[in-house]
């Protein structure tokens, strides 16, 4: 088959029933059905086509047989968080909203930004980050609970929350067990939790949370691996003007279990702790020199991943 002499770059809007394709540079659109023999016309389509990227949107699990079919197809994928495809039509002043135009969006970030191909989780990874999922789900509304429980006056009232409390917590100890055994029956997973949890004030929960929705750790270098989390430092600059350095994006339930851990770490671990003493020592906020031990605690457990090897023999 003959190669595209110039790259192209697709664009691909999931809905329930439908598929809407965009093609760049080409300008080329068409659509097909949401099931087998659509998702095979597409492949065939999009094989003859050889392109560079493919992206797709997570759109709350309506692309997972998508991007299943097409990275077992070996085409270049990458599947990107809505916010950035929302915040990419914005800036380019694309307000105008149907399944054709978001499938043309997406094929121009696809052509504009070039996100990485990744690969997608196998059958396993899946089954396991929606139990991590659902376990922070679970968690938060625990919380939620607990919050009305106070303000509550009515015993009936009272009552009924308690008692949604006591299924809620029995779930938990539920998905504890059911993530316990995923993450013990699998060898790769088991010597990852083991090399984690080494870690003086990381502990296992935090260590499943990486391990299910960072696949990356250890694959990555320290600078690619904090952009992906987003505890890397984002300039603001601007002519002569030096804004406020922040960290910015990422994924939000890694950076929120990473914060907990290194919370600990500062109390627990002799490294981050000194880390920790000695930004604060310069006169540098607390909280800008948690952050900063939320990158360096996410470097050290990268390097462990990467290299196989204990905190003790780090």
């Amino acid at each position: 088959m003959e190669q595209p002499s110039s790259p192209s770059f697709v664009g691909i809007d999931v809905s329930k029933d439908r598929l809407d394709v965009h093609i760049l540079p080409a300008g080329q659109a068409f659509a097909v059905a949401r099931n087998g023999e659509g998702l095979d016309h597409l492949v065939t389509e999009l094989r003859t086509r050889a392109p560079t990227l493919i992206v797709l949107e997570a759109t709350g699990g309506f692309e997972v047989t998508v991007a299943a079919v097409l990275a077992g197809a070996g085409l270049p994928l990458a599947v990107v968080n809505p916010r950035q495809i929302r915040d990419f039509a914005r800036a380019t002043g694309r307000l105008a909203k149907t399944d054709a135009l978001d499938a043309q969006i997406i094929a121009l970030f696809a052509e504009r930004i070039r996100p990485e191909p990744r690969p997608i989780a196998d059958a396993e990874s899946q089954v396991l980050a929606e139990l991590v999922a659902r376990r922070r789900q679970v968690v938060e509304m625990i919380g939620m609970e607990a919050n009305r429980l106070r303000q509550a006056r009515s015993p009936r009232v009272r009552r009924t929350i308690e008692a949604t409390r006591k299924t809620l917590e029995a779930q938990l100890v539920e998905l504890d067990k059911d993530i316990d055994d995923s993450v013990r029956g699998s060898p790769v997973w088991r010597a990852a939790d083991d090399l984690l949890t080494s870690v003086p004030g990381f502990g296992g929960i935090t260590a499943r949370t990486l391990i299910a929705d960072l696949p990356e750790l250890g694959r990555l270098d320290r600078r690619r691996i904090a952009a992906l989390v987003g505890v890397a430092p984002v300039n603001r600059d601007s002519g002569q003007m030096r804004g406020h350095r922040a960290i910015a994006g990422g994924r939000t339930a890694v950076r929120n279990a990473l914060y907990m851990a290194a919370l600990s770490a500062v109390r627990w671990n002799p490294v981050i702790k000194a880390h920790y003493t000695r930004i604060v020592a310069t006169g540098r906020p607390k909280k800008v020199a948690l952050v900063a031990c939320m990158r360096h605690l996410l470097t050290i457990l990268n390097a462990i991943i990467k290299t196989a090897s204990p905190w003790k023999t780090a």
